[in-house]
């Protein structure tokens, strides 16, 4: 399934196509930019612009030669123009093009990957809305603790994918730079006024200052974000795994016709696309600790990035895109249990109300400490005989005295509880 989706738009940022096309449309660009300063013919700009063409296949035949991608295209174009081709990579190095276009090629990712953002927010905010109300067991430490809704977990995730993608847009802004500086950032042949041009008409900024490339704390900062969002998927995926365990089973993936579990047991229906959510994160996380790396350089640069850059940035706009578009998926399409949840919530045979009784003795006058080791007795007995809590309370003198058997009763309902959740959507602007 992932081989498949890289085919699609997300991959064809990342084809060696459209990699060359930013090529082609910074060189263009550098020309127009000398053209209107005068330092080469307008006409030699124009046959560029009209004329110039590359072919995937002959620059990777010129690389077998040169050992040199950006010589390689410069070359492969050349073949395509007459005198003019003397103008084509006037003044520039290498990176004046790869960085730039490295810069173009993130811009579209990030659009791609905001899009989905988008569209998982949209499935969390539906089924908020549409279990507000579900009521279910809210677990520390993956013990029952006091209850909650079902849509209190969509709307956390919901109010978090907001933060992702504010997150996004600033790292898109921190990569949307060009440098046209040359090959130690000093524009020894070409001046800041060519640079500031070119990136105006490709939609840029332009550095303040470079060096042969453009630093690597953006870049970084940009890879740190997507493994913060593959990091909060894999969030989501665990809480379903964990609550589409048979003894659980308050939650479960969807399951589609015709899909199979095992291959050894036909009853299998194993939570596959959140494992593999939380795999994947694995790969984007170290991708991110790769990009850390790539920082240090030597001097005014070396290549020690290069390499890397080519797996780590397509890679992890390819798989964070792949994994919002599961997630989505995965929400819009989850089977939910709402009478396990209920059997759930009275296995503990109305422990998760013992705060409740604690307190609303304290109100009666005892001390919080007193309290406290009063009612915990009475549930680690509840715990060890199975037996529930308000009937070992009830017979309580002490209790009694304090508290009259309504009063008691209603510590056990947890409508107390969660008398603020639409307080909380409202906070939110869920509604």
């Amino acid at each position: 399934m992932l081989e498949r989706y890289t085919r699609a738009e997300m991959g064809r940022i990342w084809t060696l196509e459209n990699r060359y096309r930013k090529f082609l449309d910074i060189e263009i660009a550098v020309c127009f930019a000398l053209a209107d300063k005068g330092i080469i013919p307008r006409e030699a700009a124009e046959a560029i612009a009209r004329k110039a063409v590359f072919s995937v296949e002959r620059i990777a035949e010129i690389e077998q030669v040169t050992r040199h991608d950006v010589v390689a295209f410069t070359r492969c174009v050349a073949e395509s123009l007459g005198e003019e081709s003397r103008y084509f990579h006037y003044g520039l190095t290498s990176y004046d093009v790869v960085d730039t276009a490295l810069s173009l090629l993130l811009g579209e990712a990030c659009t791609l990957l905001e899009k989905g953002l988008e569209n998982l927010a949209s499935s969390l905010r539906a089924q908020a809305m549409r279990h507000r109300d579900t009521l279910m067991i809210g677990r520390t430490h993956g013990i029952h603790a006091e209850p909650i809704t079902l849509g209190l977990k969509f709307a956390l995730w919901w109010d978090e994918t907001g933060r992702h993608h504010s997150r996004l847009q600033r790292a898109k802004e921190a990569v949307s730079y060009g440098k046209i500086s040359g090959a130690v950032g000093t524009y020894a042949f070409l001046d800041p006024w060519i640079e500031a041009d070119v990136c105006r008409r490709l939609g840029l900024k332009a550095a303040r200052i470079s060096t042969q490339i453009l630093q690597r704390d953006g870049h970084a900062e940009l890879l740190m974000v997507l493994a913060i969002i593959a990091s909060f998927l894999e969030k989501i995926a665990v809480e379903v795994r964990s609550l589409q365990k048979t003894e659980v089973r308050e939650l479960e993936e969807p399951f589609y016709q015709g899909q199979k579990g095992s291959s050894a047991m036909p009853h299998k229906r194993n939570p596959v696309s959140c494992e593999q959510l939380s795999g994947l994160a694995r790969l984007v996380r170290a991708y991110g600790q790769v990009a850390l790396e790539n920082i240090p350089l030597w001097h005014e640069r070396d290549i020690s990035h290069s390499a890397a850059e080519r797996v780590i940035f397509p890679d992890a706009a390819i798989l964070v895109d792949y994994m919002l578009n599961q997630a989505s998926r995965i929400i819009a399409g989850l089977h939910v249990y709402p009478e396990q949840m209920k059997k759930n919530l009275q296995l503990t045979g109305g422990l998760i109300y013992s705060q409740g009784v604690m307190l609303a003795l304290v109100e009666k006058g005892i001390t919080r400490e007193e309290a406290y080791d009063l009612v915990q007795r009475y549930a680690m007995r509840s715990w060890e005989e199975g037996t529930p809590l308000q009937s070992l309370l009830v017979q309580d003198g002490r209790i009694a005295a304090l508290l009259t058997p309504q009063e008691l009763a209603a510590c056990f309902e947890s409508k107390h509880s969660l008398r603020f959740v639409s307080y909380i959507f409202e906070r939110l602007g869920i509604d």
